[in-house]
């Protein structure tokens, strides 16, 4: 199974992309970052971002939704950030990489979980807040950058996805996965 990440700054996207690539037969495995907000902010706790233990919630519900997907048997899956968006989370937030996401990003090394050609959805020009997403555009292209550079460190390489109608920017991605290009 080829496993192919989508990442990029906060409202580039994504969601929208993953849901059409699933409509389109796709498996997909979804975020975790924007769960672990809605639960905890059902849970009385409004900017859960804020404590520490948040990163780590994160990356294990990353795991486990990486482990029960790696049993399907689809020869294409897309994931919905990985664990080294968390790391770039962390780094962003200015939380140390924990022993669970340290953890976590040794055991995708080493299994090779993803391939190492990463879809790079880029900004729209815009974000949209919402109550998970309270971030500014300057602070999300700031947060861009640094998925960037943290993906550059993991040793991945970017497939850039430009701003485009939903239509275009998933037959791009097909396109690319199909031809073993993201390989």
């Amino acid at each position: 199974m080829r496993r192919f990440i989508l990442t990029g700054a906060p409202g580039s996207g994504k969601t929208a992309i993953i849901r059409q690539l699933e409509f389109d037969g796709f498996s997909v495995v979804e975020e975790a970052a924007t769960d672990v907000i809605a639960l905890a902010q059902a849970q009385g706790v409004d900017e859960p971002w804020k404590h520490p233990s948040f990163i780590d919630a994160i990356a294990e519900l990353q795991r486990r939704r990486q482990v029960r997907a790696s049993r399907e048997t689809d020869e294409v899956q897309f994931h919905d950030r990985s664990a080294i968006c968390t790391a770039a989370l962390a780094i962003f937030l200015g939380y140390p990489v924990s022993d669970t996401l340290s953890r976590e990003l040794k055991r995708i090394e080493t299994e090779a979980t993803y391939q190492k050609r990463v879809f790079f959805i880029q900004n729209l020009g815009f974000i949209k807040p919402t109550e998970a997403r309270r971030i500014s555009f300057e602070d999300s292209l700031r947060f861009e950058r640094v998925h960037q550079e943290t993906y550059r460190n993991f040793g991945f390489e970017f497939v850039p996805v430009a701003p485009g109608s939903l239509s275009d920017r998933v037959d791009a991605i097909k396109r690319s996965a199909r031809s073993g290009q993201a390989d």
